[in-house]
């Protein structure tokens, strides 16, 4: 038995003034094929799965590129042609195959193509023909359009928002292209599009309780899978938006009803699902009146949704109110980190930093600061994969300690802190640029979490998304809508 895999994947925010280029995914991470680390990738999850299981099993595995840029703007014609090219390239040198297993984020939107990932799903199966099982991976927050799961035998989407579970879902996918190869599954699927733009984190419910009912469906009454697609509400494209996907062994019928009634029980959710937001005063306020660390989001400038990472509108009012004890970041400044690095672990300097990319970054900040500790080539954690963050610099001001990154992330890890020698036990409030991935570390050491509405290029309310191409009716944006099949 012989098998491909390879994976492409970046999340493309339509609205964000960051381009993404071919430099981009290789300074993000690219792997050549053969060259894949030992350690999983977010997206990169069946490849690595396929590895192990060649070695344990006795079958070929042939490795083609695997690749993930940083979420920002629209991707380049020269990057998309690029590393689909590769990927196709390598996938026909290595047939035949009895398989494909393809590790994508499912919201990469390139310069002349709105559904990258369908585009190369379809040219895949051009290319080794209706029969040869193709098994694709997908980030929730993706574009499940039609065209992707016409041309695919499956797909599998993470269930857990933070993304806990990517290795897990990437061993589903395998296995079930193994048993769909040898004959012992039939996997078709069936789609149903919600109508609805939303936010759904997992750490909280209704959405935790939704989620685990319906892992319950799975492996019984010929269910092989049920993936829930979040959406990405940040990209400017037809099929954006939530959708369900069922894949049974053979039973098509019945696998449309349950996305169906699935379907409805998440539109139903709709306006639930999302935490509550409060202003940076609000967020001072609230933080005041509790007791223990205090671990505050700033969804609205998270770099992994492709905002830049440098707003300053939460840290410029913790600054005027002149509160203590606070730890921020990660913040994207790469000259700040450079003249830290110029100043050195100890120096004192007047810096100016943030602020830089768009009018909703905010003004720079200008403060007397000390530089309490310099990294090259950092990384944070996120469950057991390696983030890297460039060169770092720790400075501190007015009790206040901002780490200052040079390679734009989110946080993620408490690394992004501790290896930077920042005691997050002492402080009363971190701030974090994340949506939602922070909480697998952060929510343990938290007397709470709270998310913050600070005005960044990231809008909370969807409505205020100058969205142009969207199919509408869609909700919020209409009233008077309701899930429709697709496939």
């Amino acid at each position: 038995m012989r098998l491909f895999a390879a994976s492409l994947g970046t999340e493309t925010n339509t609205f964000a003034p960051i381009p993404t280029a071919l430099s981009s995914f290789h300074e993000s991470f690219y792997a050549a094929p053969g060259q894949h680390p030992e350690d999983a990738k977010l997206c990169t999850a069946p490849l690595w799965v396929a590895r192990r299981r060649a070695r344990a099993e006795g079958w070929t595995l042939v490795e083609g590129t695997a690749t993930f840029a940083e979420p920002a703007g629209l991707v380049s014609r020269e990057a998309w042609e690029t590393l689909s090219g590769e990927i196709l390239d390598q996938l026909r040198a290595a047939l035949p195959v009895d398989g494909v297993l393809l590790g994508l984020h499912g919201a990469m939107v390139a310069d002349g193509c709105d559904d990258c990932e369908g585009e190369l799903i379809a040219q895949v199966r051009a290319m080794v023909g209706p029969d040869v099982p193709i098994g694709v991976e997908l980030d929730p927050h993706c574009h499940l359009t039609e065209k992707r799961v016409r041309h695919s035998t499956l797909i599998i989407c993470f269930k857990e928002f933070p993304h806990i579970d990517f290795v897990e879902r990437g061993e589903e996918v395998v296995d079930l292209v193994l048993r769909t190869i040898r004959g012992e599954i039939r996997p078709v699927m069936s789609v149903v599009d919600c109508r609805m733009i939303g936010s759904y984190p997992t750490t909280r419910e209704p959405m935790r309780s939704f989620v685990d009912r319906v892992k319950t469906l799975e492996g019984r009454d010929g269910v092989l899978s049920v993936s829930l697609a979040h959406c990405f509400p940040y990209a400017d494209v037809p099929e954006m938006g939530s959708r369900v996907l069922v894949v049974t062994d053979d039973r098509k019928a019945e696998g449309d009803r349950l996305a169906m009634t699935l379907a409805h029980e998440f539109f139903a959710m709709r306006g639930s699902t999302m935490p509550p937001h409060l202003d940076p005063d609000g967020i001072i306020d609230a933080a005041a009146a509790i007791d223990g660390i205090v671990v505050v989001a700033d969804p609205t400038d998270n770099p992994g949704g492709g905002a830049p990472g440098d707003s300053t509108w939460i840290l410029r009012r913790l600054i005027e109110r002149q509160v203590k004890r606070v730890a921020l970041g990660p913040l994207w400044d790469p000259m700040a980190v450079r003249l830290c690095f110029m100043a050195g672990e100890g120096g004192r300097l007047r810096l100016r930093f943030g602020g830089k990319i768009a009018p909703t970054s905010g003004p720079p900040i200008d403060a007397e600061v000390t530089v309490t500790a310099l990294r090259r080539n950092a990384h944070q954690t996120f469950v057991d994969a390696q983030v890297p963050l460039g060169d770092c610099a720790t400075i501190a001001f007015d009790g206040i300690e901002v780490v200052l990154i040079s390679d734009r992330t989110q946080a993620f890890g408490l690394d992004l802190f501790t290896n930077q020698g920042v005691r997050l036990e002492d402080k009363r409030m971190v701030v974090v640029k994340s949506t939602n991935h922070f909480h697998a570390a952060f929510g343990p050491i938290a007397a709470q979490v709270l998310y913050c509405d600070a005005g960044g290029p990231i809008p909370r309310d969807h409505r205020k998304v100058p969205y142009t191409r969207v199919q509408r009716p869609i909700w919020p944006l209409d009233e008077q809508v309701a899930p429709v099949a697709v496939v």
